[in-house]
């Protein structure tokens, strides 16, 4: 265990992350469910991508069980993680904001859900994922553990590998030929290069 700058810049993007989401959940969709794709599956999801975002850099920051799989890196990635982690919290902040009480920690729409379409929604379709990676990446730069730095970009990955599909479907079955055209227009977690 031996606290670096880049460790104590992550952890107060972690504590950022926690902020905002909290601040959102409070006010995030509570009304009636008209669908919901929520399981034990998509639970246990949440949890291993928690333990890799939170869990596994505790460890590093607080105990020397992870230091074997410490590295050297340029001092450098520090700036170029700091400046990735704060992009993230920013995308992550604007998805909850511009969804407003349409979000949910779950996959569930309420009764009374829109289709959110504009802010960051506008050109891609999933920006709290692309916000995940983004953080994820700087976890890892900000990091110098191949464990607790790469471990998160894993998880966060087999969460949008697995629970894309069943978002998307679950927004065609709700929206029909308007979701078909906002797919048509926008990317996953990146913009399209060309809209139709």
């Amino acid at each position: 265990m031996n606290l670096q700058p880049s460790h104590l810049i992550f952890a107060a993007g972690t504590v950022a992350y926690m902020v905002i989401r909290a601040a959102f959940q409070r006010h995030g969709a509570s009304g009636a469910k008209a669908h919901s794709r929520a399981d034990a599956r998509d639970r246990l999801l949440i949890v291993i991508v928690g333990l890799c975002q939170m869990g596994l850099p505790a460890l590093l920051l607080l105990t020397p069980w992870l230091d074997a799989a410490n590295y050297t890196r340029p001092e450098a990635l520090t700036w170029v993680g700091t400046v990735v982690m704060a992009g993230a919290l920013w995308l992550f902040w604007r998805s909850h904001a511009d969804l407003g009480a349409s979000w949910s920690v779950t996959l569930e729409l309420n009764q009374d859900h829109r289709l959110v379409t504009q802010g960051v929604y506008r050109r891609i379709r999933h920006p709290m994922y692309a916000s995940f990676f983004a953080m994820a990446i700087g976890q890892a730069l900000l990091l110098s553990n191949w464990i607790a730095g790469g471990a998160a970009l894993l998880a966060i990955s087999l969460l949008y590998i697995v629970r894309t599909p069943n978002e998307e479907r679950m927004m065609l079955e709700s929206f029909g030929d308007e979701y078909r055209d906002y797919m048509r227009r926008t990317g996953g977690i990146l913009p399209r290069a060309t809209t139709p």
